[in-house]
């Protein structure tokens, strides 16, 4: 058996998009595990947060640096259902983390495959071990979900407006 339990850990970043969910932000989640222990956890909240960068990995790690009390997160592996834009990859590098476990990929934002592989660009002075696709199929299923829900609530908006009294 692997020293980790990747899927148990994911399913624990996709609890914490329910979170994200029930306040109307995109379903994202996130957690950082060090020694088999939880040590931060974060869900989407830029819309209910008024914060451009409460994304889940961002609060996450800022999560765990507050609980051991360094921002550095030394032999840490950080879960998140979705794959990490720009932003987030700069900050797991900052962290210093040791591996990045995320499940769906991100065609439109998404920096660890969809859109290049930004971690291992040469000038990173870090390098952080990156595997994909756990639990994608549920951690892409959220989000499809998510959205498809959120175009029909538009559509019904829409043709509320349009109705005729």
């Amino acid at each position: 058996m692997s020293e980790y339990n990747d899927d148990y850990w994911m399913a624990q970043a996709l609890a914490r998009a329910e979170r994200a969910e029930a306040l109307g932000e995109v379903p994202v989640g996130a957690v950082v595990v060090r020694d088999g222990e939880l040590i931060g956890e974060g869900w989407n909240q830029p819309i209910s947060g008024c914060d451009p960068t409460a994304h889940a990995e961002i609060l996450a790690l800022r999560d765990a640096a507050r609980r051991i009390g360094n921002y550095r997160l030394i032999d840490a592996t950080l879960y998140v259902t979705i794959e990490p834009c720009t932003m987030c990859a700069g900050a797991l590098v900052h962290s210093r983390i040791r591996r990045l476990v995320y499940g769906a990929t991100e065609p439109k934002a998404g920096v660890m495959e969809s859109n290049g592989e930004l971690l291992a660009s040469p000038w990173f002075n870090y390098r952080i071990e990156t595997l994909g696709g756990v639990l994608g199929e549920a951690c892409s299923a959220k989000i499809s979900a998510f959205f498809a829900r959120r175009r029909e609530e538009k559509r019904a908006a829409k043709a509320a407006l349009k109705a005729p009294e």
